[in-house]
């Protein structure tokens, strides 16, 4: 089958396109410089065991009318949409342009081709509590006041939280097929443990090795739930080529350890000291709101929210996962793998704030 995806080029898409072509599918690639971009996601998606000439590149931008995309598209199954603007102390007007109105556009294309929208928010969204903490008390995306929203929240998780609310709601007055996948923060290769230096849990593991992490945010209840990066991908695509699929896919593993836990475990891979003692997460708020300690500590305020007590519903995931044969991995050994990869990387930090992947 032909899959669209928007975002290949980001740590999962790489996944997910060598995924979807070592299964033999083509990917329609949404590059906005395809010229200089395709040969990079080739040679890629062939070292993670794809086959990088599945991949064709189309022009297009998310910040664009109509997503730039040439006339004529055609044979397209399915449309996976990974592609945002991440970054945190974004502006709110460039992250709604992106993050929404950009996936908007792509749920508009895919009405237009007729063919199933995968559409990727996060776990966050299944947590009711935080949502009426925010001021998200409706499905309804008119019934929210998003200026308080994106206050509270700010700019990337807003918008991320908007652009769903909005997608779900134009998929079913257009009667669009639509599966929504809700990704945990993303964990290194179950086996390799590689993880993009941009992704949060990197920044988490660069923190803990370079000491700036004496104590535990949170309770002894509070964890960050995760998903290996390879088991994200082969999910994202079931998602797009299996028959039946739930509405609602939330791709996180329940046996992730507490917060104390996931960093012990990655400490004494590192050779370090773990954290033993927690700070209150006001508290540790209110000092990250002091001008300057956030940077100091490379811990911006909007991090914390997705640090949480709750735990989730995960049954149906599982269910799926289990009818299509995709088994979970120890998500213990995939923590000490990624540290493994952090610690052989030299612990180089090089995510940049606004990047689109």
């Amino acid at each position: 089958m032909t899959v669209m995806i928007t975002g290949a080029t980001g740590f999962i898409g790489r996944h997910l396109c060598a995924h979807l072509t070592g299964e033999g599918a083509t990917v329609m690639a949404m590059l906005r410089q395809p010229a200089r971009q395709l040969p990079e996601l080739r040679r890629a998606v062939d070292r993670l065991g794809g086959d990088g000439q599945l991949v064709v590149g189309i022009p297009g931008d998310l910040d664009a009318p109509e997503l730039g995309l040439p006339m004529g598209l055609q044979d397209v199954e399915a449309i996976i949409h990974l592609g945002a603007r991440f970054g945190w102390r974004l502006d709110p007007a460039v992250a709604q342009r992106t993050n929404v109105a950009g996936s908007l556009a792509v749920a508009k294309l895919a009405r237009s081709l007729g063919c199933r929208l995968v559409f990727i928010s996060g776990f966050m969204l299944e947590n009711r509590a935080h949502l009426e903490k925010l001021g998200i008390t409706s499905d309804e995306p008119e019934q929210v006041n998003w200026s308080q929203v994106y206050r509270r929240a700010g700019s990337y998780e807003a918008s991320k939280l908007e652009a769903a609310i909005r997608v779900r709601a134009y998929a079913q007055h257009a009667g669009i097929d639509l599966v929504e996948v809700q990704p945990a923060t993303v964990a290194g290769h179950s086996e390799s443990g590689e993880l993009d230096r941009a992704q949060p849990l990197y920044t988490l593991l660069d923190n803990l090795a370079r000491g700036r992490m004496a104590l535990v945010p949170g309770t002894p209840e509070h964890w960050l739930p995760l998903v290996p990066v390879d088991h994200l991908a082969r999910l994202i695509a079931l998602a797009a080529t299996a028959g039946e699929v739930p509405d609602r896919l939330l791709a996180l593993d329940a046996t992730t350890p507490n917060l104390r836990g996931l960093l012990t475990t990655a400490a004494h891979e590192l050779g370090k000291k773990p954290p033993t003692r927690h700070i209150p997460m006001p508290i540790l708020a209110a000092l990250l709101s002091i001008p300057g300690v956030a940077r100091i500590m490379n811990t911006p305020v909007e991090t914390l929210h997705f640090i949480q007590p709750t735990r989730f519903e995960t049954a149906d995931q599982e269910r799926f996962a289990t009818e299509q044969g995709l088994r979970r991995s120890d998500i213990t050994e995939v923590i000490r793998r990624t540290a493994s990869f952090y610690a052989g990387q030299g612990g180089r930090t090089v995510s940049e704030p606004g990047n689109v992947f």
